[in-house]
């Protein structure tokens, strides 16, 4: 459900809202648990509820401050019957440096509490019913961050007229987990 407004010529906002119920199979069975257990044998297939419902709400606020500048915000709240809840932030603000040349810089942050299916390796009880040690599951928080630029040339990206549009991004992703990467994405478009 999205309901979307325009308050003026200047800003306009959006509220989110998702209701999602998932049944079936929802544990991963290449994913092993290792259990606090002497034994090598102490490796089980990951075990969670067959049911999770999902319950996110946003909200997205754009605001266009003239012809060169835009701030775009996003924030989120998470929650589900697993007992993750978490909070998305971000903003990005494209800011257009000619008619044919804008660069968007980028942030998003992200805090979830983790499910108490989760443990680390060899943590988890044999006694445990569900049992998970896929760090998704966990508490962590993340930062992710780049920049955005589109070409958008009069005449067509190297003057061919029904290639109109060329894009790359660039984002850095870190999580408390120790993960982190980079990314690079290329967009086209073709008129």
């Amino acid at each position: 459900l999205t309901f979307s407004q325009v308050v003026n010529k200047n800003f306009q906002f959006a509220l989110i809202a998702d209701v999602v119920a998932q049944k079936g199979l929802l544990s991963l069975p290449f994913h092993r648990v290792y259990f606090n257990y002497p034994t090598q044998d102490s490796a089980k297939i990951e075990n969670l509820p067959d049911n999770r419902l999902k319950l996110p709400l946003g909200v997205r606020l754009n605001y266009f401050m003239g012809n060169k500048v835009v701030f775009r915000t996003y924030y989120r709240y998470y929650s589900d019957s697993w007992g993750i809840h978490s909070h998305t932030a971000m903003i990005e603000v494209p800011y257009k440096v000619s008619p044919f040349l804008s660069i968007s810089p980028y942030y998003r942050y992200y805090i979830q509490t983790g499910t108490t299916y989760f443990a680390p390796y060899k943590e988890h009880l044999l006694s445990d019913t569900y049992y998970t040690s896929n760090y998704e599951l966990s508490a962590f928080s993340s930062n992710y961050f780049g920049v955005n630029v589109r070409i958008t040339p009069k005449k067509g990206v190297f003057n061919v007229p029904f290639f109109n549009m060329i894009e790359l991004r660039y984002g850095h992703y870190t999580q408390t987990t120790t993960l982190h990467g980079d990314n690079i994405g290329v967009n086209f478009r073709f008129k």
